[in-house]
C-alpha cells in the first residue's frame, strides 16, 4: 500500500484533527501520518519517506497585505513541497488555501473577485479533465463542498485546468502529472463541513446570523468530491505495484529511520504535535 502524509496548515486543533480524519476516510487508507506545519519547519527528508502528500485547508489567505512570519514560512515550505513534487516522483493534492500558495509560485495571479461561500456547488469537469486519471470518472459534472474568500484568476503557466464554474473559473488544475490543486474541498462530507462551520462561524465565510440555514442547505447536499480522493491514492497504490522503481523506493521509505509506522511509542511521543503516526487515529472517535 503506497504511504501517504496530511500536511496540516489550520491552528484550530479541533478542526485540523476533524480534517485528518475526512482525508483518512475519503482516501480509504487505514492510517494517515499528520505534519503539523505550524508547530515545525517542514523537515527536508520528510518528502522522501512517502509515495504522496495531501494538503489541508487554513485561514491564511495568499491575497493579504501583510503576511506574518509564520505565514511567509508555511507558505515557502509548501512552496518546497510543490517543486519536490513537480521534480518527481513524489504526487500531492493541494486543497484550498493551497491551490493560491501553488498558483503564486507557478506565476499566476490570485484574486479576491471570485470568492464562494460555505455552500454545496456544481463544477464542470474540462475536456482536459475527462480524459484526467483522477477527474475523468466524475465527468461530466461533480458535487463538491467550497468555502474561500479568493481564487486563482486563470490557471498558472505550465497547468491544465481540469474543472470550473461560473462563479470560480479555476476550480482544479494539474501540473505535470503529479501535481493536483483544487479550490474546493475534496476530503469532506456534509456532517463534516458543518462540524467545521463551527470553528469558523465568525471568520467571514458565511453571515453567522444564518448559521443554522447554511447548516441545513450543507446538509443536504451530496458532494461527490472525495471519490478523487480515493482515485488519488489508488492511483499511488497501482504507480507502486506497477512500476518497479516506484515499488523499490516505496520499500525503501518504509525501512528507512524514523519513518513514521517505525518509530518507537517513546520516538512518536517525543516528536508530537509536529509529527503523528497514523496508529492513534486508528483509536481516536470520529465526530
Amino acid at each position: 500500500m503506497a504511504s501517504i502524509l496530511y500536511v496540516c496548515v489550520r491552528p484550530e486543533q479541533g478542526a485540523a484533527d476533524a480534517e485528518r480524519r475526512s482525508f483518512r476516510r475519503a482516501l480509504g487508507v487505514p492510517a494517515l501520518d499528520r505534519w503539523n506545519l505550524l508547530e515545525q519547519p517542514l523537515d527536508g527528508s520528510i518528502t522522501e519517506r512517502y509515495d504522496g502528500i495531501v494538503i489541508g485547508g487554513s485561514p491564511f489567505n495568499v491575497v493579504v497585505y501583510e503576511r506574518s512570519a509564520l505565514q511567509r514560512r508555511v507558505e515557502e515550505d509548501l512552496e518546497k513541497v510543490a517543486q519536490d513534487v513537480i521534480a518527481g516522483p513524489l504526487r500531492a493534492m493541494f486543497t484550498c488555501y493551497g491551490i493560491g500558495v501553488v498558483t503564486r509560485m507557478l506565476g499566476g495571479t490570485v484574486g479576491t473577485a471570485t470568492p464562494e461561500s460555505t455552500r454545496a456547488t456544481s463544477i464542470r469537469i474540462t475536456s482536459a479533465g475527462a480524459s484526467d486519471p483522477i477527474f475523468a470518472a466524475s465527468a461530466p459534472e461533480l458535487s463538491v463542498l467550497t468555502a474561500h474568500k479568493e481564487g486563482a484568476i486563470e490557471p498558472p503557466p505550465g497547468a491544465v485546468l481540469l474543472a470550473t464554474n461560473d462563479d470560480c473559473p479555476v476550480q482544479a488544475y494539474r501540473v505535470g502529472d503529479r501535481l493536483y490543486a483544487t479550490q474546493f474541498h475534496p476530503e469532506v462530507t456534509p456532517q463534516d463541513f458543518v462540524d467545521r462551520m463551527a470553528y469558523y462561524r465568525t471568520t467571514g465565510y458565511f453571515d453567522p446570523r444564518e448559521y443554522d440555514l447554511t447548516a441545513q442547505r450543507v446538509l443536504a447536499s451530496s458532494p461527490t468530491g472525495t471519490s478523487l480522493l480515493r482515485r488519488f491514492a489508488e492511483g499511488l497504490s497501482a504507480s507502486t505495484r506497477e512500476d518497479p522503481h516506484w515499488a523499490s523506493a516505496s520499500e525503501s521509505k518504509r525501512r528507512s529511520p524514523g519513518f513514521a509506522e517505525g518509530l518507537s511509542a517513546s520516538t512518536r511521543s517525543a516528536r508530537s504535535p509536529r509529527f503523528d503516526s497514523g496508529a492513534p487515529l486508528l483509536r481516536s472517535t470520529t465526530r
